[in-house]
């Protein structure tokens, strides 16, 4: 049964770095790695940030891109031999689904398809041999939002991240580039 770590955190809180390094131990035990890459290039900003992280990257990994259906990417690394798998990010795989949709008027019906999609992640990562590291970040931590599609991007996202936090063998939460391991300090 494969095993899932979460890493969540502020926007630029060092979260993808974090598990960068996290994966680059596994990577130098011999493990083949597996980069599911979430983000869609629309503009000049993200064009950036996409950049940014295929620089922090061994050129060794294989990137894997899955705006969509990327429980499909997970089972895809994995059946090519991805022994420690980096999913970055689940927020921004979150906010795909949500613009893909025609409506988000039916909450109800929004949260079912995210439970879903993470249950499928979830189960593609438990049947892999080896580690998945998910990445994700805290967005409920500021105001409410004051348009719907923020607000249920938000709920969602939170939705998500306790989904998989669950689940999860490992959480860390990151700030300021330095890491606490939720589970470990936790009651639960």
């Amino acid at each position: 049964m494969g095993k899932i770590v979460l890493i969540t955190g502020g926007s630029r809180s060092g979260k993808s770095a974090f598990a960068e390094e996290y994966i680059k131990t596994l990577f130098e035990r011999g493990e083949k790695v597996g980069y599911i890459a979430t983000s869609q290039i629309f503009d000049e900003e993200m064009k950036f940030r996409v950049k940014l992280h295929q620089e922090r990257r061994p050129a060794a990994w294989t990137t894997y891109e899955a705006p969509y259906d990327a429980h499909m990417a997970l089972e895809q690394a994995s059946k090519e031999g991805c022994t420690a798998i980096l999913f970055d990010c689940i927020t921004i795989y979150m906010s795909n689904l949500l613009c893909s949709l025609e409506s988000i008027d039916d909450s109800e019906k929004n949260y079912a398809l995210a439970n879903g999609k993470i249950n499928q992640l979830i189960e593609a990562a438990r049947n892999s041999k080896g580690t998945t590291v998910f990445v994700t970040n805290e967005v409920g931590a500021g105001i409410v939002p004051e348009n719907k599609l923020a607000r249920e991007y938000r709920d969602i996202a939170g939705l998500a991240n306790q989904w998989l936090a669950k689940e999860a063998d490992e959480v860390y939460f990151v700030v300021c580039g330095i890491s606490v391991n939720l589970k470990e300090i936790s009651n639960k």
